[in-house]
């Protein structure tokens, strides 16, 4: 049981973070685009409780890890009205890459730190986790939902790009996503889209900071 307070500890930040900045990203480029519904319902944020799930964010992913040691959860999604961008079909794209993007970002920062850390020889061994935590949740959270399939983001791309005629047909899968998703997980599926997608993110990270890390060490 300690083992496990320690480690929800150390994940705790990063995790609200992680989820803060997504979300918060979607809001910013939907406004930008021309849709304001995130901004006028309070969404575009850097406050994590407007983007908390109790359920999804909460008591869900802490089961699961106390039960089976597996962790799955979700953020409240940001209300888009994709039918107020300027350009919808290409728009929509952009905004549902802006999430994943955000983690890519959020990512580097936690490279960063943990290497000041070691350059600042901070002998604690609390925040070196915490930093290595941040690394890893952006890039599983970045990999993630970059899934070509609704209604996460990377469905979104996907319908941005495909034919019209094929955009529908493929949107309409959207209402069982969630379930699809959850058979993919529990098979063990997702994995072989998730592992290669999280080395490519890592591999991105480090070379784009690369010139603070080579500073800092």
């Amino acid at each position: 049981m300690d083992e496990i307070i320690r480690n929800i500890a150390v994940y705790a930040l990063p995790v609200l973070f992680a989820i803060t900045l997504h979300e918060a990203a979607h809001a910013y480029v939907a406004r930008y685009f021309g849709d304001n519904t995130a901004y006028a319902q309070g969404r575009m944020t850097l406050n994590p409780i407007s983007h908390i799930d109790l359920f999804g964010t909460i008591i869900i992913p802490v089961a699961l890890y106390v039960t089976s040691g597996f962790v799955f959860g979700y953020a409240k999604p940001v209300p888009i009205q994709f039918g107020n961008l300027r350009n919808p079909k290409r728009d929509m794209a952009w905004v549902a890459l802006a999430g994943p993007l955000a983690n890519l970002v959020m990512a580097v920062m936690w490279l960063i730190f943990g290497v000041a850390l070691g350059a600042m020889e901070v002998a604690e061994d609390f925040p070196h986790k915490v930093a290595q935590a941040g690394i890893v949740t952006n890039l599983l959270i970045f990999a993630f939902n970059l899934f070509p399939l609704p209604p996460l983001d990377g469905g979104r791309v996907l319908t941005s790009m495909l034919p019209n005629t094929l955009a529908y047909k493929f949107a309409k899968i959207e209402p069982y996503g969630f379930f699809i998703l959850l058979a993919l997980l529990w098979l063990g599926v997702l994995s072989f889209w998730v592992q290669p997608v999280m080395w490519l993110g890592a591999q991105a990270v480090e070379l784009i900071a690369s010139p603070i890390t080579f500073l800092l060490s």
